[in-house]
């Protein structure tokens, strides 16, 4: 009765139900990231549960398996898979509500153990039952087990391939994980001799059906993504702002961008009125500056300079091909743009570039939801300042909390130990609030002047300008008064800093 299992069939059910586990291990990155982002406590949460329930599942699954040895055994464990996995979807549309108010580490550990506890535990069943029904001789107990684990190890390293690489970008997270169910209940009914145990299957096909109605029901099954990448969900909206209709690009849960079609010259954000300020100074100065964009997201910026400065040199190093793709598709990105694009990590590309090229650099990467912290660091600043010419400037745009938070100082202290000038930024002289708000900090090799801004922007018919700087007493005092860190390569804990900001804002 055992005997059946010397075959391959124990190593392809291994290797298959391994490879799912890393799957669904993957995905959860980016069914997480529209709630609670992507961060390193997502990602700590997400290996620790998965790994907590394989094991939990590895011990029920061996005691299991010496008191039920039979396949029917692994085709109720297979199918419970299989409706685990498909659930996750539908649990997510109401579980990513039901722990807000807590503590963002809390909060993140409780949804990652809802949504993915149950099929990572079942799924560690798998191979203590098939070890138990291939073993016919106890000699051969190390042998089989040795190969048992190698092969579901492989599994796993091809799982994890496959998503990070290809099914993610391809099928989307929706559709793999459906996929990934599929496979499982196919297993189930080809290696399970389910008949033999009809009574639990058609109780776990009842709850398939009612998991998928549910999926229905609520809309979880469908990918409302314009595109979903190997980074975000991608989604495009459309919305009116007085007599304008604009778009809307969202990044997974960030609204990031908003672009009038038919005006490049149009910009909503506050802390993208102060780049256009700062931008038309450095213009006005260099009529062919070279600018570089750190992230393109809809390119407004990038669009803004290229038709407010066709002289001007535009180039964007923007890691995700699809947010481009989405920008020429959606947000009036011209196919023949002059705008130069390298799909690229940023902290990869800026070492390839030209020493002393730029004038005029912009770091717009970073929000409260994922901020890439190695392009925060003291190295990475360097390499920034390596790149500007003698008259450069740097601007970034940092989401905080004027005093109670630590980002802003951190960032603003780190860019002093490089840049002899640094300045912090808004459309308002509110310096006493404590709301949460996007600032833009500036760095350079030579001062910027308030009146040399106001003067550039009247030349060039922009009006007046919305930019106020920190009164200096006052920003001496503001960057003393609080916690702040050097941010380098070996300590950057920007996830800590930004936690409660991320929090309060969900």
């Amino acid at each position: 009765m055992i005997n059946i299992y010397n075959t391959l069939k124990p190593y392809i059910i291994v290797f298959t139900a391994s490879a799912c586990t890393l799957i669904i291990e993957i995905v959860a990155g980016r069914i997480l990231a529209p709630t609670i982002g992507v961060s390193l406590y997502t990602w700590t949460s997400i290996i620790g549960i998965v790994l907590a329930g394989i094991s939990l599942g590895n011990y029920l699954g061996g005691r299991i398996a010496d008191r039920y040895p039979h396949p029917k055994t692994l085709g109720i464990i297979l199918l419970a898979s299989g409706v685990s996995s498909i659930a996750i979807l539908p649990i997510d549309t109401f579980a990513s509500d039901a722990f807000l108010g807590l503590p963002i580490i809390p909060r993140i550990v409780l949804l990652t153990t809802t949504l993915f506890i149950v099929p990572a535990v079942i799924l560690g069943m798998v191979s203590p039952v098939v070890i138990k029904l291939r073993l016919s001789d106890l000699n051969q107990t190390g042998n089989i087990v040795g190969k048992i684990y190698a092969i579901s190890t492989a599994g796993s390293i091809l799982g994890t391939f496959l998503t990070g690489f290809v099914l993610v970008q391809l099928l989307g997270t929706r559709l793999v994980i459906l996929i990934v169910s599929l496979i499982l209940v196919a297993m189930a009914v080809i290696f399970g001799n389910l008949t033999r145990a009809w009574k639990i299957n058609a109780a776990l096909g009842i709850l398939a059906l009612v998991v998928l109605a549910a999926g229905v029901w609520t809309d979880s099954l469908d990918n409302d993504c314009v595109r979903e990448s190997n980074y975000y969900c991608i989604k495009v909206r459309a919305r009116d702002i007085g007599d304008r209709e604009v778009r809307i690009l969202y990044l997974d849960a960030l609204l990031h961008s908003y672009v009038d079609i038919k005006d490049p010259l149009f910009l909503h954000y506050s802390y993208e009125k102060v780049f256009g300020d700062v931008a038309s100074e450095v213009a006005h100065r260099n009529p062919n500056m070279d600018s570089l964009f750190i992230g393109g997201g809809g390119y407004t910026m990038p669009r803004f300079l290229e038709v407010m400065f066709p002289s001007v040199s535009v180039e964007v190093v923007e890691i995700d091909p699809e947010v481009t793709e989405v920008a020429t598709e959606y947000l009036a990105l011209p196919l023949n743009t002059s705008i130069i694009t390298y799909t690229e990590d940023a902290r990869t590309k800026l070492q390839e570039l030209p020493k002393g090229k730029y004038e005029f650099i912009v770091g717009d990467a970073f929000n409260d939801v994922s901020v890439p912290y190695h392009l925060t660091t003291l190295e990475f600043n360097e390499m920034v300042y390596g790149l500007l010419a003698e008259d450069g400037v740097y601007a970034i745009n940092i989401v905080d909390k004027m005093h109670s938070g630590r980002f802003l100082r951190s960032v603003v202290a780190t860019l002093q130990q490089t840049f002899p000038y640094v300045y912090v930024m808004r459309d308002n002289t509110s310096w006493e609030s404590d709301d949460r708000y996007t600032f833009v900090v500036t760095a350079s090799r030579r001062p910027i002047e308030v009146q040399e801004l106001a003067s550039a922007n009247r030349d060039l018919d922009r009006g007046a300008i919305v930019t106020h700087f920190m009164p200096d007493a006052e920003f001496a005092r503001w960057l003393d008064g609080g916690r702040f860190s050097i941010l380098t390569d070996d300590f950057v804990p920007v996830d800590g800093m930004l936690a409660p900001l991320y929090l309060e804002s969900r």
